[in-house]
């Protein structure tokens, strides 16, 4: 399972190698709800900083949407630091007289949450991005290449697959859903996805929990070619009454190679090849067949692994 991915969201950079248009309704609408209605909704720094520069009254407005999601979101975390502050101090002056274990440990989450706090302000306020900022994991959004009217289009979709016609409540069932397995695409939970509504999603590294030791750890693959992959997924709009419209997607993966399976993973991603793109983002259902050729006429990178920071 790829469970966490660094991204690329640079518009230009879609524009210039892809032909791709943004869809600003799309962004503004999964901005607006950020900003309005769910303050969870998770939109890695990265594309935030597609509007950074805005060059037209829509790119504005989806600025404005984040500067006021921000600002809200720092006075938050300011209320919670003052909070935990003083949670802090009332902890270390009892200790100051005496040891007790509710006020070490009301000093122990005090100092964790004191910590996470200004962490959080000091993301919400940096200009230059980190791979803190790049990395998706699933339930996140990020922007994926589809094609709508013969046009490339890239559009923000949550990375956790809900299938149009699926009840809301697949989200907890399935939670799996932000991968979707090579040798269970064309039946199945992916039946009517497959073969229909084909996306793209351009990955520098991927990440994959594994087991050292009897201890879960987190290995970071990287192509050695250092160039990025152009990731297999399937997408889908759902509606629901009185719900907002729901654009998300999964990755597709497949056997891994035999350096990710030593490495202890038991699945890939698959990137697929530059000259592949139209075919996989217009798929025939009638031809499965030739689809199921692109994903076996993948990129092959040799992907080096190191623990991830």
């Amino acid at each position: 399972m790829c469970y966490s991915a660094q991204i690329k969201a640079d518009y230009t950079r879609f524009v210039r190698m892809f032909g791709a248009v943004i869809s600003i309704g799309d962004f503004f609408d999964i901005y607006w709800r950020r900003a309005r209605e769910d303050t969870k909704l998770r939109i890695p720094g990265v594309m935030d900083v597609m509007f950074a520069a805005p060059s037209d009254v829509h790119e504005r407005e989806i600025a404005a949407l984040i500067d006021e999601h921000n600002t809200a979101e720092a006075a938050r975390v300011e209320q919670e630091l003052f909070k935990q502050r003083k949670r802090l101090a009332d902890a270390e002056r009892t200790l100051a007289t005496k040891t007790t274990k509710a006020a070490s440990e009301s000093k122990r989450i005090a100092t964790d949450k004191v910590e996470w706090c200004l962490g959080k302000l000091a993301a919400l306020r940096r200009t230059d991005l980190t791979d803190e900022d790049t990395r998706i994991f699933p339930g996140w959004y990020a922007p994926v290449m589809v094609v709508e009217e013969g046009l490339r289009v890239v559009k923000p979709m949550r990375y956790l697959c809900r299938p149009a016609g699926k009840p809301a409540f697949y989200d907890a069932k399935f939670p799996g859903t932000y991968n979707a397995r090579r040798d269970n695409l064309d039946g199945g939970f992916w039946k009517g996805v497959f073969g229909h509504s084909h996306g793209i999603l351009v990955v520098s590294r991927f990440f994959e929990n594994v087991q050292r030791d009897g201890k879960n750890v987190v290995l970071e693959f990287n192509p050695r070619t250092g160039e990025d992959m152009l990731v297999a997924c399937l997408w889908s709009r759902w509606t629901g009454p009185g719900e907002p419209d729901l654009l998300s997607f999964a990755a597709i993966t497949d056997e891994p190679p035999a350096e990710v399976a030593a490495a202890g993973h038991d699945r890939c991603i698959v990137p697929i090849k530059p000259e592949h793109i139209d075919a996989w983002l217009n798929p025939d259902p009638k031809d499965l067949a030739g689809l199921y050729a692109i994903l076996d006429d993948r990129e092959r990178p040799y992907y080096e692994h190191r623990l991830a920071a």
